[in-house]
């Protein structure tokens, strides 16, 4: 256990435990010292210079971030000099930075914007030398604009790919005045091997990385008579989009939500949650199936583990770095573009309407479901499945737009037929939920028993570290499974892209022990992902995960496969899992790229 040691700050005593940092502390004793390159997810740089204290007996300034207390220490973290040289850092900033704020994605939400409000710079002393750099804005990726005008060189990103997702898309190029942050060659996102994860962008502090935007196009659909518009929203939209409408982390919204879609003008408001639990039916009867053939017909050929498919981040993770091992990839397409697909057939079938005079919006609390809906793969309905893909961020924008008072909006409830949906659907938000949803309907299918786990709560798949593992012993099998009687189902769960490699590596070289994993490209899943509100940190999402749980716990149907709806579709449209017609719009094959 770390001992205690005793320092001063601002002329007040205290003891901390030893080994913390003079930011740390200072944020203990409820003392704020203002931070750019620092982030709560990322290793320490001390880049920037804005969190400079004074120590006593030293005559240089100390970045806060960076300096661990030591006993007797005396800390002065707002001094003439302190102050001053924060300031002058503030301005030397700028004078790098195209501060075009009142245009800017970012304005309102922008870290450097706020530090040069709170010290007032009013004036600029130093000679702007954005004007005299040639920066290029990259506008290529249908996911992530990286505009080099507005960043700061805090290399937040280059950490974020790097150390959070062990992608490295992005580095350091140069030196000096000529340092800038790039990709590979110089060449643009599109062009390397970006996952379009977007937690570059929810780390950045500026607006030099933020989302490609479609609420324009939106507008536009929404205003056109001719048009009949359909949203879908995600599982942690729900969780999230309070945040950026000044309602605590956290809270549940999903009424009001739902009521600002209808009063945005959306004709049909409905779930992505009802093909999350199509997709559970789909992807649990496609790991049974591997299953069958690989234990009790002794098929070499079938692939396991056999890993989800729902992170469109994690798919061209995979695609990129282990292309060899596609093969363990479920078919399933995540729930978006099952959603899509089925929006302009059978929808547009039950609702008596052309699917070319359809727009199938989403929302989306990730940037790689932008990247995922233009995929060349996701036309099965012959048409466009998802037409646009807005952020949790995005959607919060138009609520804005339109004037409308979120917090006083009553509770509405989503549209029928592709609206209804289960708890097992709605912990899709959250690292380990696929995982659990599958594992609730599975064993169900397999033994006619409920999981063996106190009101469905799956706890061995929960949590927040970046790997975990589960197994769940199957005993009394029904008759069609009897080969799997006493079978150890060993089950493993990653979130952040650095953690997925720890177990492609042992899938690539045959170790693996596992029969079903589940990966999440983003930290925490997707209630952390790339297009949800800034600022995210450990602490965040942890308030979020909680909430996605108790939305389970208060749904009235907490199984896939007890879903009417999802039994309806199948009924009427889709005939049996893994079908002739479920196979056509609710599978896929992915494709190999190359790692460089």
């Amino acid at each position: 256990m770390n001992s205690k040691i005793n320092i001063s700050i601002n002329g007040i005593s205290m003891d901390v435990q030893s080994g913390l940092t003079i930011l740390e502390a200072a944020d203990q004793a409820g003392i704020i010292i203002p931070t750019l390159c620092y982030h709560k997810d990322l290793c320490i740089a001390g880049n920037c210079r804005v969190c400079v204290v004074e120590l006593t007996g030293q005559k240089r300034l100390a970045a806060a971030c960076a300096t661990p207390c030591e006993e007797g220490m005396e800390i002065r973290t707002n001094s003439l000099n302190v102050r001053n040289s924060r300031k002058h850092i503030i301005e030397l900033l700028l004078s790098e930075h195209r501060a075009e704020c009142t245009t800017c994605y970012k304005n309102g939400n922008c870290e450097l914007q706020k530090l040069a409000s709170e010290y007032k710079i009013m004036t600029q002393d130093f000679i702007p030398l954005v004007k005299n750099n040639k920066y290029t804005i990259d506008q290529f990726s249908p996911s992530i604009l990286k505009d080099d005008s507005k960043c700061i060189r805090c290399q937040r990103c280059v950490r974020t790919c790097a150390g959070l997702q062990g992608v490295n898309a992005l580095t350091v190029a140069y030196k000096g005045d000529k340092m800038k942050i790039t990709t590979f060659f110089e060449k643009a996102i599109t062009d390397v091997v970006c996952t379009n994860c977007g937690q570059c962008i929810i780390h950045c502090p500026t607006g030099a990385l933020v989302e490609r935007n479609y609420i324009e196009e939106v507008w536009d659909a929404l205003s056109n008579p001719d048009l009949h518009v359909v949203v879908q929203t995600a599982p942690a939209v729900r969780v999230g989009l309070g945040e950026e409408l000044g309602l605590p982390t956290g809270t549940r919204v999903t009424g009001k939500m739902v009521e600002a879609l209808k009063r945005l003008g959306f004709n049909s408001v409905l779930d992505t949650d009802f093909t999350a639990d199509l997709t559970i039916i789909e992807e649990g009867t496609e790991l049974l199936q591997r299953l069958k053939k690989k234990i009790h017909e002794k098929d070499e050929s079938v692939k396991l583990p056999m890993a989800t498919s729902c992170s469109p981040g994690w798919i061209k993770y995979i695609e990129h770095m282990y292309p060899e091992c596609l093969g363990n990839l479920s078919t399933c397409k995540s729930p978006q573009q099952m959603f899509g697909a089925l929006v302009k057939t059978y929808y547009a079938k039950a609702r008596n309407l052309q699917p070319d005079k359809i727009i199938s919006v989403s929302i989306m609390p990730c940037t790689a479901k932008k990247f995922e809906a233009a995929r060349p793969e996701m036309h099965a309905s012959g048409y466009t499945d998802v037409d646009y893909v807005l952020t949790t961020r995005e959607l919060a924008i138009m609520i804005k737009q339109a004037g409308i008072d979120f917090k006083k909006l009553p509770d509405s409830k989503f549209d029928r037929l592709m609206g209804e949906s289960t708890g097992a659907a709605v912990i899709f938000g959250a690292t380990g939920g696929v995982m659990e949803a599958a594992l609730r309907t599975a064993y169900e299918l397999v033994t006619g028993r409920e999981v063996p786990f106190e009101h469905l709560n799956i706890k061995p798949v929960r949590g927040i570290e970046g790997l975990r593992e589960a197994s769940i012993k199957i005993e009394n099998p029904q008759r069609d499974w009897a080969f799997l009687d006493g079978v150890e189902l060993k089950c493993a769960v990653a979130h952040g892209l650095i953690n997925a490699k720890t177990i492609m590596d042992q899938v690539q070289t045959g170790a693996s022990p596992y029969h079903f994993v589940e990966i999440m490209a983003c930290p925490g899943g997707c209630l952390g992902g790339g297009g949800q509100p800034i600022p995210t940190n450990p602490e965040i999402r942890k308030r979020r995960t909680e909430a996605i749980y108790a939305e389970d716990e208060s749904m009235a149907i907490r199984k896939s496969h007890e879903n009417p709806e999802v039994l309806k579709i199948y009924e009427d449209f889709l005939g049996e899992p893994l079908g002739e017609l479920s196979h056509h719009l609710l599978h896929t094959s992915y494709v190999a790229r190359s790692r460089y």
